[in-house]
């Protein structure tokens, strides 16, 4: 048996017929209950929801004060006063720049950008950067993807005589900046929408402006839309579908660079922004200033835009080795034993830019929060950011000691943070008291919603396009999860490290493809015949133009007993099956221990007082068949390693026949008797025996009373009680130690597994009572 690694939710299938699909429709059951499962009620939500239409999107009058900023940006164009468009260094801000620059720029704006630097500025709109613009003769701001929290900064704007527009869709705070207009959806109670990402917010504002539907910038409001992991329902769900087509059939340099740089072909996906596009413009801001990446999308040159890409994919790769390095430094602080409290880790010169990622790193492997800091010695603080599991709200539980920071923000799942060197220790102390007060073992297990359990033979390419319509798929709208219990016929390591696993699955003639990333260590702990349970997202996958339909593995179980057969291998590896397994026992003739640390007994020591295990390792045979089939009773393992083997077999060693016993017999009537010392070379010789054989029957015919042996001389004694062959204990005693090896060591697997069931049925079968035929 394995347990999985994460808590498995299952969704609660739906009973009822879901008579309002209509037939024009044409989804299979499947699909249907996944729309079900997303709220979808009626006929007519299944149809926008699985063909978005851009006709479905709220016009941009909705939201409060965009009508006022739009007059005032038309007056700063009429008059070529300068606009200055202040943006965020990661994708939404990077994309919501370029749609509001790339607009602004159609209207004959006297307009330029800023972003600020994450290193020497931070986030959003700073005291600094508005003098600036005021010094370049800046009349106009308009922040995009930032501004909601800037109090401090919109005073200042006032101040300098500066016009500030907020375009945000960050958490609205207690206080409102005093901005000349502030664009945010949830701030406007006649919107009907509140959760556009930074860029869908500028889209709208674009909109606004241009007085027409500006279907070209729908492929940077997929980008910023997608990169910052807001809900993919109702209006982003829309402007992400569209917005994904705009990207496969874009014509801007940038963009198609960047696609070259990435190898995406064909039809962009959901997951070519999230895992490949976005990775590569956030990658910029978080090494260097942001501009790069705003360069790369306004461009109208070709060579540019190569060079730049070209360049954002080296600074992508450079990111990428510093989160690895900061990871391997990080996991060698963190302590795996004793309680499971918040992972703190801080050091000095790590890079604050990439420090997210690393928390989020941390969070998968250990499944516990994680708080990642750089020191800063020449101010005395740590800078870095936090990332929390779903029991654990960061947020609130870090306000509770907002004493101790300097700067915090964040949300329940992730946060920033700057606090004194001196605060560190304590912070972590009032997090694991806050911890150990609210959280259960339970919480610290990852959690799998399941859509729906599924069989190999449901599983077809039809079915995995048919869920594909489902797309684009994100927050609220996940790939939905399947759950699927098979014996797979075949299991593999794949890799070059061997750290992959690739499963085989067929049902009726249906062939299923499962692979495991990063399961390759768990191939030990399967075994023939035996059902697998796995959950995992379906897929198809394409090799040489022969498409295959496919689930990848998030997590899988094994939830039946097992055995694991390695008999007959001396230089098995037991240490990989204990690593895995909490609860285990050793069982062998002798007091040698085996590994240290490991429980271990002898045969002779079993009693009714040892414990349930996980799994039972018998590394040598029994005396007796009664002995072994005892502690597998008491010990009720789930799983039996049997890895044994035997020197000098009694199985494999001919067992002598009724003739060899009659021709000894009579030989020794013949010679009355035998002088082993000086005739056994010879008696061995006469028919080829060994001499174990030749004693062998000497010892029965002597236990049974046909001879007398003294010093080495065997005479027959005359008219001995007639007795049968198998009255002999010596004789009884081989046959049983023959049979016993035939069925512990040289049965095959079934005929093993089997016996151990017995065993262990055994002790579950009912009492019968007793009948008096009354």
């Amino acid at each position: 048996m394995l347990e999985s690694k994460a808590t498995w939710k299952h969704n609660e299938m739906n009973e009822t017929n879901i008579d309002w699909i209509d037939s024009s429709i044409n989804v299979s059951p499947i699909v249907q209950e996944l729309l079900f499962q997303r709220g979808i009620t009626e006929g007519n939500q299944a149809l926008r929801f699985l063909s978005p239409d851009l006709n479905d999107l709220h016009k941009p009058i909705g939201l409060l004060s965009i009508d006022k900023a739009g007059k005032r940006v038309k007056e700063a164009i009429a008059k070529q006063e300068k606009i200055l468009v202040y943006g965020d260094y990661d994708a939404d801000g990077v994309s919501s720049t370029t749609v509001l620059l790339k607009t602004l720029q159609e209207l004959g704006a006297n307009c330029d950008y800023y972003i600020p630097n994450r290193f020497t500025e931070g986030y959003g709109p700073n005291e600094d950067a508005f003098r600036l613009a005021h010094d370049n003769g800046a009349k106009l701001i308009i922040t995009v993807d930032c501004g909601i929290a800037s109090v401090q900064e919109a005073l200042i704007a006032k101040e300098l005589g500066m016009d500030l527009i907020i375009t945000d869709h960050h958490e609205v705070q207690e206080k409102m900046p005093d901005a000349y207009a502030v664009i945010h959806p949830k701030c406007s109670p006649d919107y009907a929408f509140p959760e556009l990402a930074g860029v869908g917010v500028a889209f709208k504002f674009a909109e606004h402006l241009l007085g027409y539907f500006p279907s070209h910038l729908l492929e940077f409001v997929a980008i910023g839309t997608i990169a910052d992991m807001v809900p993919l329902v109702s209006e982003n769900r829309i402007l992400a579908f569209h917005g994904l087509k705009s990207l496969t059939t874009t014509t801007n340099p940038g963009i198609k660079a960047l696609k070259g740089r990435c190898n995406i072909e064909g039809n962009v996906t959901e997951e070519d922004v999230g895992f490949l596009i976005g990775p590569r413009i956030n990658a910029v801001g978080r090494l260097q200033n942001a501009d790069l990446a705003v360069q790369l999308l306004m461009t109208e040159d070709q060579e540019e835009a190569a060079y730049i890409a070209e360049k954002i994919d080296s600074i992508n790769v450079e990111r990428q080795r510093i989160v690895n390095d900061i990871v391997k430094e990080a996991e060698a602080m963190v302590n795996t034993t004793g309680r499971k409290g918040i992972i703190v880790a801080a050091k000095e010169g790590w890079n604050e830019g990439v420090l997210g990622i690393v928390a989020s790193k941390l969070v998968r492997k250990y499944d516990r929060p994680a708080i990642v800091l750089a020191v800063k010695p020449e101010t005395s603080e740590v800078k870095g950011s936090a990332r929390s599991i779903p029991a654990f709200d960061l947020f609130k539980n870090c306000m509770k000691v907002r004493e101790l920071f300097t700067h915090f923000g964040g949300h329940a799942q992730a946060a920033g943070m700057t606090l004194p060197m001196d605060n560190l220790d304590q912070l972590q102390e009032e997090l694991n008291h806050i911890i150990d007060n609210q959280l259960t073992e339970e919480d610290f297990r990852q959690a799998i919603e399941i859509s729906q359990s599924i069989s190999v033979k449901d599983i077809s390419e039809t079915l995995i396009n048919d869920i594909a319509r489902l797309a684009p798929f994100g927050m609220k709208n996940p790939k939905p999860v399947f759950h699927l219990a098979h014996a797979p016929s075949d299991v593999r390591q794949i890799g070059s490290k061997k750290n992959h696993l690739k499963l085989q699955f067929k049902e009726e003639q249906v062939n299923l493809e499962g692979i495991g990333f990063g399961f390759g260590h768990l191939y030990p702990l399967f075994t023939p015949n035996t059902p697998v349970s796995i959950v995992g997202e379906l897929g198809i996958n394409e090799w040489n133009g022969l498409k295959k339909p496919q689930i990848v593995l998030q997590d899988l179980a094994i939830e039946e007993w097992q055995l694991f057969d390695c008999r007959g291998k001396k230089d098995a590896d037991v240490s990989q099956y204990i690593s895995l397994t909490n609860h285990n026992l050793i069982v062998r003739n002798n007091n040698e221990q085996y590994l240290p640390g490991i429980n271990q007994i002898t045969y002779q020591e079993i009693g009714t007082d040892l414990p349930p295990i996980d799994t039972l390792y018998i590394l040598d045979l029994p005396e007796s068949l009664d002995e072994l089939k005892e502690l597998v009773q008491i010990t009720r393992p789930t799983n039996i390693y049997a890895g044994y083997h035997i020197e000098n077999s009694v199985y494999l060693t001919s067992f002598p026949t009724r003739e060899d016993f009659k021709w000894l017999y009579a030989l020794l009537l013949k010679r009355k008797q035998i002088n082993m010392k000086t005739e056994l070379i010879e008696l061995v010789q006469m028919k080829g025996w060994s001499k174990e054989k030749l004693v062998f029957l000497s010892k029965v015919f002597f236990e049974l009373e046909f001879v007398k042996i003294e010093n080495g001389i065997i005479t027959v004694v005359e008219k001995p009680a007639k007795k049968d062959l198998s009255e002999s204990k010596i004789y009884q005693k081989r046959q049983y130690k023959a049979e016993m090896e035939r069925l512990l060591y040289y049965s095959n697997y079934e005929e093993l597994r089997n016996w151990f069931i017995q065993c262990m049925d055994y002790v579950d079968s009912p009492k019968e009572e007793l009948a008096h035929g009354l």
